[in-house]
């Protein structure tokens, strides 16, 4: 930790916890002259650092809140009980957890998008989950293959467990954001930065795009662009090879919260590109 600091403060500045960034590297590099505290006093440096340390234990808390208890315990009766793939897709319960945990909270408001997605068989190009442009719904089939396995692969005590936990991750994460902006995003783009492959892969993932989009200066409108211009305009300024280097995704990072606290929280949480909290794309099951 000590190591993960001292490079942050190199980042930032020595006087990163003042709020002021003064002599940051970053600053120089990208012309942010400082950035702004959190209402509790931490820059987002600060709080990134913060958030990793105390991760396992604010996530126990989370899952133990009120609230949270009663959104699991409702998941796990209606997966339990339920005796069809429909029966179980037609549960708000259910679905706000699952939709929730995979990190498609966004989309929980579309339940008939949602359901059909859901029911999909990949195996059929013409499949729901094959043609949108969204690959997260594409990534879910893939673990629970409603359409070919049925229950049999959610009805898992082990994964019902492995969702649980996911969505008490979430929910302590969309907390994140309410302090420091776009730290929920920085937590999950650093964990899958070294699995990125292709430009493709950034605009199909709202986190990708979001942090990727912000940290170059990409205004959010480019989305109403045909996708090979979209491709372009990434393409032409970064080099995706280099998320495999850590320190390059730690910079990059940072370089994404210092826009989002300097331009403001509607960088990180536009429409169709909330964060999304959960560790792993589609769950690891």
């Amino acid at each position: 930790m000590g190591t993960t600091l001292s490079y942050l403060t190199s980042l930032y500045g020595t006087n990163a916890s003042a709020g002021s960034g003064s002599g940051s590297l970053l600053a120089a590099l990208y012309g942010f002259a400082g950035q702004t505290a959190n209402p509790f006093g931490q820059t987002p440096a600060a709080a990134l650092a913060t958030a990793e340390r105390n991760e396992t234990q604010d996530i126990r808390m989370t899952a133990a809140e009120p609230a949270v208890k009663r959104a699991v315990n409702a998941f796990t009766a209606g997966v339990n009980s339920a005796k069809t793939v429909q029966q179980l897709l037609a549960n708000p319960a259910v679905m706000q957890v699952l939709l929730t945990a995979n990190g498609l909270a966004d989309q929980v408001p579309y339940t008939a998008l949602a359901r059909k997605a859901l029911q999909s068989n990949l195996s059929d190009p013409k499949s729901l989950a094959n043609t949108l442009t969204d690959t997260r719904w594409k990534q879910v089939v893939t673990t629970f293959a409603f359409a070919t396995k049925g229950l049999s692969v959610l009805q898992k005590p082990d994964v019902i467990r492995t969702i649980t936990n996911a969505y008490a991750e979430v929910i302590w994460r969309k907390s994140l954001d309410a302090t420091t902006p776009g730290l929920a995003n920085a937590l999950a783009f650093r964990k899958e930065a070294s699995t990125i492959t292709s430009v493709d892969q950034i605009l199909g993932d709202p986190v990708m795009r979001a942090v990727v989009t912000t940290s170059l200066g990409i205004p959010v409108e480019i989305a109403f662009q045909p996708l090979q211009a979209q491709e372009k305009t990434i393409s032409t300024r970064l080099d995706i090879t280099k998320f495999k280097d850590p320190k390059f995704v730690e910079s990059f990072v940072q370089r994404y919260l210092l826009a989002v606290s300097t331009n403001g929280a509607s960088m990180s949480m536009t429409p169709g590109m909330t964060s999304r909290a959960v560790q792993s794309r589609g769950l690891v099951v």
